[in-house]
């Protein structure tokens, strides 16, 4: 079974490289605190910028949860995130789904940023509603990550 990947996009004030640099390393700016995969809510988001590098997150006594790693990194133009967070929500160094984020400038000097999450059909039976839980979540993130983008772009 193919399942189709959940694709959206945003538009952003700011200039690609300056979006990239707000996706990719100031995360904890805009990801809503208390809603990830970690017991406690992060401090810091970190993505390692190199392919192979790790995604995580970070509590305040510092515990590490992990939630992927690198697999393209292209600034300020294209970064493949493997997500390794299976569909009972806890990471799984085993499990893959792809995040591809794109940076394309606009006519406006900002930014059209497109999201698509693929290879949903690897979260098994249990795929087709963690496709339509996480197609509600990403418009929520997105608009998060404009909005500190909007305004420091």
């Amino acid at each position: 079974m193919t399942i189709a990947p959940i694709v959206r996009t945003v538009e952003t004030k700011a200039p690609p490289a300056r979006a990239f640099d707000i996706f990719t390393q100031r995360m904890h700016d805009w990801w809503p605190k208390g809603k990830t995969i970690a017991p406690n809510p992060h401090v810091t988001v970190v993505m390692e910028p190199r392919v192979g590098g790790r995604w995580f997150e970070k509590d305040a006594e510092g515990n590490e949860t992990y939630w992927g790693d690198v697999l393209t990194w292209d600034p300020p133009h294209r970064l493949v995130l493997a997500w390794r967070i299976n569909s009972q929500w806890a990471y799984d160094p085993d499990f893959l789904t792809e995040v591809e984020m794109t940076f394309t400038p606009t006519a406006t000097g900002g930014t059209r940023v497109t999201l698509e999450h693929r290879d949903l059909e690897r979260f098994g039976a249990d795929a087709a509603a963690h496709k339509a839980t996480l197609d509600g979540g990403w418009p929520t993130i997105l608009g998060l990550f404009a909005g500190v983008a909007d305004t420091e772009g």
